[in-house]
């Protein structure tokens, strides 16, 4: 059995037990709307280091609907880069876009260099949307950010595992939370995702 292949049946196991221990990853937090809209657009003040190494500002999203995601590629959730590409096709040309972290907090299960992530992610998942440099999404050295989409966002909270997902209307708000256990293509994301989408910008 392959490294890869065995890492991750073993990160599945973890995430099983995760559950069996009653540690189920909530799908969709309440917010806070006051604290939601005197930070609205606060996103669009972070300038992100693409896989690719270039500098992107994520300003550049505004008017869209934009998705963070923490990733992993040896987590038992890693299969929803295969839901993000698919929600990513079906939205993308409505103006939704995509913008997955790489994080190596949760089980270790994103010890690669950006080059190695970014290939698994082409070659495994074929994935179009935006990939971003590894950074660290919860504890010492927490990325300004996921500091920001934690405290400040209007949806507090840690980041509980690999895949939980944020969701910033056009306008550059946070207006959802989900946890790593949401499916991308679910009837929740995709609800949420297209009232962003009719929202002017």
């Amino acid at each position: 059995m392959a490294l890869n292949e065995l890492a991750r049946k073993v990160s599945l196991t973890l995430v099983s037990a995760f559950f069996a221990a009653g540690a189920v990853f909530q799908k969709k937090q309440e917010s806070n709307p006051m604290q939601a809209e005197k930070t609205a657009g606060k996103v669009y003040e972070f300038e992100m280091k693409t896989i690719d190494g270039k500098q992107k500002k994520l300003a550049d999203y505004k008017g869209q609907p934009l998705l963070i995601v923490n990733t992993a590629s040896l987590c038992g959730f890693t299969p929803q880069y295969k839901d993000l590409q698919d929600l990513h096709a079906k939205y993308q040309a409505k103006g939704l876009a995509i913008a997955a972290f790489p994080a190596n907090e949760f089980g270790a299960q994103e010890p690669g260099s950006d080059a190695d992530i970014k290939k698994f992610c082409m070659t495994k998942y074929s994935v179009t949307f935006d990939l971003f440099s590894k950074i660290v999404v919860k504890g010492e050295g927490m990325h300004p950010l996921y500091q920001y989409l934690t405290k400040d966002s209007g949806f507090p909270g840690e980041i509980p595992w690999n895949f939980a997902k944020f969701l910033v209307d056009k306008k550059g708000k946070v207006v959802a939370r989900f946890g790593p256990d949401a499916n991308p293509v679910g009837k929740e994301i995709g609800a949420a995702v297209e009232k962003a989408l009719a929202e002017p910008s």
